[in-house]
């Protein structure tokens, strides 16, 4: 099933998600729905929030990054009750976009390396190191948890710069190839 995604101004994107019950209903379908709803807006991550869910959960597929970074070609993981623990390394500026926030891309400073402890998708606990382009997609994936999203992360002239182009989204006067609320 794909969800339609919030986009910028809706209250859940700001709220700092919760940890999961390990008993969590229907975790599997909520899983493939993430995955699905973020392949159709030809997107590499996803995170709960983005689809109204106040939960710390996020999903993660960088296989069309490969060209990127070749690392990413197998790179498909999910991330639950995600905790970064660790940031560091040479601080790295590089564009990023949302699907939250369609048609912005700015360039945003982020650390190269991060150490993050989560469950996967069969609950099993890991404590990894992630380094270069997965680990920026990670963080901003990450942010979403804690209610934070990249244009937070950009200098205060470029947001004023886009202000107007913000507002637009919040009034839902924007244009999409996927579903959005």
């Amino acid at each position: 099933m794909i969800l339609p995604i919030y986009l910028y101004g809706q209250s859940i994107l700001r709220k700092i998600t919760k940890d999961i019950p390990l008993d969590y209903p229907n975790l599997n379908n909520l899983l493939d729905t993430m995955f699905e709803t973020m392949y159709n807006a030809e997107g590499v991550g996803l995170a709960a929030p983005q689809i109204g869910l106040e939960d710390r959960i996020l999903v993660i597929d960088l296989a069309p990054c490969a060209e990127i970074d070749p690392a990413c070609a197998d790179f498909k993981k999910v991330f639950i009750n995600a905790h970064i623990v660790e940031r560091d390394g040479e601080e790295v500026l590089m564009e990023e976009g949302c699907l939250s926030i369609p048609n912005i891309h700015e360039k945003v400073l982020r650390p190269g390396r991060i150490r993050i402890q989560y469950l996967d998708e069969n609950l099993q606990a890991h404590d990894e190191v992630f380094e270069g382009y997965p680990a920026r997609v990670i963080q901003h994936e990450y942010d979403h948890l804690d209610g934070i999203m990249f244009v937070d992360r950009i200098a205060g002239i470029r947001k004023q710069l886009i202000r107007s182009k913000l507002n637009k989204i919040m009034k839902k006067n924007v244009q999409c190839s996927y579903r959005v609320k």
